[in-house]
C-alpha cells in the first residue's frame, strides 16, 4: 500500500514520525502548513494521514465521520480500537482519543477503491488553502492571525453512492465561514463525481483561531510564505500535488 512508507507499525501499535507525517503532507497533500515541518514547535501529525490510515486498515464504508478530538505529536504509538462493527477509536496507550470514527454500511475493502478514494480526497483536502480559505475569509472581512495561523480540522463525513467509483474526483460545492468573535467555524461540502455523475458527498469542518478584521496585505504575506515553503520543498525533490 502507497502508505507504508507514512507509518511503521511496532510491537502491536502504529507509529508515525514527525518526518513521515512531513512527507505526506508535502508529496500526497500539497500541504506545506509549517505545523507539520519536523522541526516545528508545535508539530502535529496532518489529519488526513490517521484518516488515510484508519481507511486502508479498516476499509471504506458507504457512510463514514471521522471526529478529531486532539493534535498527535511526533511518533506517539498508536492503537485502533473497535467498538462493534460501527465504532474506532484511535488512541495512545494512555486511552488519550485523537480520532474518533463512526461507520455505517456496505464496506469495500479492494485496495485500488481505497487508495483512489484516500488520494482524490487529500488532493482536494490539500487545496484548502489558499485556494478556499482566503477568498472564504475575505468575503466575511475576517482573517487568522497571520503569525501564528490556527486552522484545525474538526471533522469530516463522507457518504458515497456506491464503493466502486472509477477514478474519482472532489469538486467543491459550497464553502462558508461563521464567524463568532475570535473563532471561525468552516463547512466545506463537496461533491465526488466518477465518469461525470456524482456518487457521493463529502462535508469537512474546520476551526479557524485568532479572527481579526481582514488585511489585504497581511493576507498576502500569509500566501507568499506558503508558496515560498512550497518552492522550498520542490527543491528537496517534494513531488507536491498540484494546487
Amino acid at each position: 500500500m502507497f502508505l507504508d512508507r507514512f507509518h511503521t507499525i511496532q510491537d502491536g501499535c502504529v507509529h508515525i514520525s514527525a518526518s513521515q507525517a512531513s512527507q505526506f503532507a508535502k508529496e500526497v497533500a500539497g500541504d506545506f502548513n509549517p505545523i507539520h515541518d519536523p522541526d516545528a514547535r508545535r508539530f502535529c501529525v496532518p489529519g488526513d494521514l490517521l484518516f488515510a490510515v484508519v481507511v486502508s486498515r479498516f476499509g471504506l464504508s458507504r457512510h463514514m465521520t471521522f471526529q478529531f478530538r486532539a493534535l498527535l505529536g511526533d511518533g506517539v504509538p498508536l492503537e485502533f480500537r473497535e467498538s462493534g462493527d460501527e465504532t474506532i477509536e484511535v488512541c495512545d496507550q494512555n486511552g488519550k482519543v485523537y480520532l474518533e470514527v463512526s461507520r455505517s454500511g456496505e464496506i469495500t475493502q479492494d485496495k485500488q477503491v481505497v487508495e483512489e478514494f484516500i488520494r482524490c480526497y487529500v488532493a482536494a483536502s490539500g487545496k484548502n488553502f489558499p485556494h478556499t480559505l482566503k477568498p472564504l475569509m475575505e468575503s466575511k472581512g475576517v482573517m487568522f492571525n497571520p503569525d501564528r495561523p490556527m486552522v484545525m480540522y474538526a471533522s469530516m463525513s463522507l457518504t458515497l453512492d456506491r464503493l466502486d467509483a472509477d477514478s474519482p474526483v472532489l469538486e467543491m460545492h459550497s464553502a462558508d465561514l461563521e464567524a463568532n468573535g475570535k473563532r471561525g467555524n468552516v463547512t466545506l461540502d463537496y461533491r465526488l463525481i466518477s465518469d461525470g455523475n456524482t456518487v457521493g458527498e463529502v462535508a469537512k469542518h474546520l476551526v479557524l483561531g485568532g479572527l481579526r478584521p481582514y488585511c489585504p496585505d497581511a493576507m498576502a504575506g500569509v500566501i507568499e510564505e506558503f508558496y515560498r515553503l512550497k518552492a522550498r520543498g520542490s527543491q528537496y525533490g517534494v513531488d507536491a500535488v498540484e494546487t
